[in-house]
């Protein structure tokens, strides 16, 4: 279909989670207390990296880098999601739309590309632990994260420019409840191959990095692990990486069910609560796995409550 055939939708509008007053009632507080936890455990983990010297090391610079990603992606979902579980008009504009699903885009993408890199440290600091600060130096670090991020945002560029060229021109109301592109695509009357191909390439590359990187860093881990002597120094070693490898198990595996299922299977409310669990769930969760299985931390939340109690 041509452009200019095309109607305006200055507007879309969401239909949510659920029209039952008792579940909505139910999510909210739900919803409510695990984006406060996912707000208060992000900001404390930046914060606390900030603040204590013992933290200035790669793995907590990259880690500060994991706790923004999720505080930004959950944030530009979260509060809408929350606010519009009791509002009459579930409306947002369309630049908002389209704002909501690039900042989500870029981040989501940012974190997935952000493991890879964590376990690339790891890899470095248990293989060679002496030159470990030489070789993620903070110029390494530095640049790391911005292909990180460059990859991030050119990938949510030409995904936000595509799906808000599609015509509109029948029904403007998303079965979601944020701009996702699958849903987008169900309600255009344009062609949307090119769409569904460019998000196969592009994300498929970002995924086949991400997770070759991944087990290519684990595969020199553990052999870097079997040359240590000492039963106790190979757990040691390891016991450093299980944070990471649940972090990735969780995003990774929820990523691919959402993305990379078959379209025949594809359910809608299905897409929802995987939604749910990846863009406010997962943020919260992150925090939490590493601050609860980590010597370092704990001994800086510590010195923070001694210090300020």
């Amino acid at each position: 279909m041509e452009r200019e055939n095309c109607s305006s939708v200055t507007e879309f509008i969401f239909l949510g989670l659920t029209d039952n007053a008792e579940n909505k009632v139910i999510l909210f507080t739900m919803f409510l207390l695990v984006y406060l936890i996912n707000l208060l455990a992000n900001l404390g983990m930046i914060t606390l990296i900030r603040m204590d010297p013992q933290l200035h090391t790669p793995m907590y610079f990259f880690l500060s880098h994991l706790s923004f990603c999720d505080l930004c992606y959950s944030t530009a979902i979260g509060p809408k999601m929350l606010v519009d579980l009791f509002a009459k008009n579930k409306s947002i504009r369309s630049y908002g739309c389209a704002l909501q699903f690039l900042v989500f885009c870029f981040f989501v993408d940012s974190e997935c590309l952000l493991l890879a890199v964590m376990a690339y440290d790891r890899y470095k600091a248990i293989s060679s632990p002496l030159l470990y600060a030489v070789s993620v130096s903070s110029r390494v670090r530095s640049l790391l994260m911005a292909g990180v991020y460059l990859v991030g945002m050119i990938d949510g560029l030409i995904n936000t420019t595509l799906a808000f060229h599609l015509c509109f021109c029948g029904s403007n109301e998303i079965n979601h409840f944020f701009c996702d592109v699958p849903p987008l695509l169900l309600i255009s009357c344009s062609d949307t191959q090119v769409n569904e191909l460019v998000i196969f390439m592009i994300f498929g590359f970002i995924e086949l990095s991400s997770i070759s990187g991944v087990l290519v860093s684990y595969c020199y881990i553990i052999l870097s692990v079997l040359k240590i002597h000492s039963a106790e120094g190979r757990f040691k070693a390891f016991s450093t990486c299980t944070s990471h490898l649940t972090a990735v198990a969780i995003f990774q595996g929820t990523l691919l069910f959402m993305y990379f299922r078959p379209s025949s299977s594809y359910s809608l409310d299905e897409d929802k609560m995987a939604s749910l669990f990846y863009t406010l769930v997962i943020p919260m969760l992150n925090p939490l796995i590493y601050s609860l299985r980590n010597k370092d931390v704990k001994q800086a939340l510590e010195k923070l409550k001694n210090k300020w109690f």
